[in-house]
């Protein structure tokens, strides 16, 4: 399955956006994913991860600012942002939860990235 990611853009702080991802096929049996975010000089970050049964968790930096749904009938999973702050800028992407966050462990494969979606917060 491969990503697609859009909804980016520039928005002044405080503003909100909505991403969207794209999976070429079916997510419904892909049990946890993911957003994660890109900052130049750093790594990849785990934003917030997703599972099939309703298990959703955030990094701190974005817990009660950001929502993470999926829609399996679809093929979609959206991130919610509002709040939005400097620190939040960067290229957005999607793909099969792996990493850490908030003390649970995700184990996903990792498929290919996407060209992820460029988040400008700037006034």
């Amino acid at each position: 399955v491969q990503f697609v990611e859009s909804g980016g853009g520039l928005v002044q702080p405080g503003g909100s956006l909505t991403l969207s991802c794209s999976a070429s096929g079916s997510i419904r049996n892909i049990e946890s994913l993911a957003w994660y975010r890109s900052v130049a000089g750093k790594p990849r970050e785990l934003v917030a991860g997703i599972t099939n049964r309703g298990l959703i968790k955030y990094v701190s930096s974005v817990k009660g600012r950001f929502t993470i749904s999926r829609d399996n009938a679809k093929n979609l999973v959206y991130l919610q942002m509002s709040s939005l702050n400097y620190g939040d800028t960067g290229v957005y992407y999607c793909n099969l939860a792996s990493g850490t966050i908030a003390g649970t462990s995700w184990h996903g494969d990792v498929n290919a990235w996407g060209q992820g979606t460029l988040v400008t917060v700037s006034s």
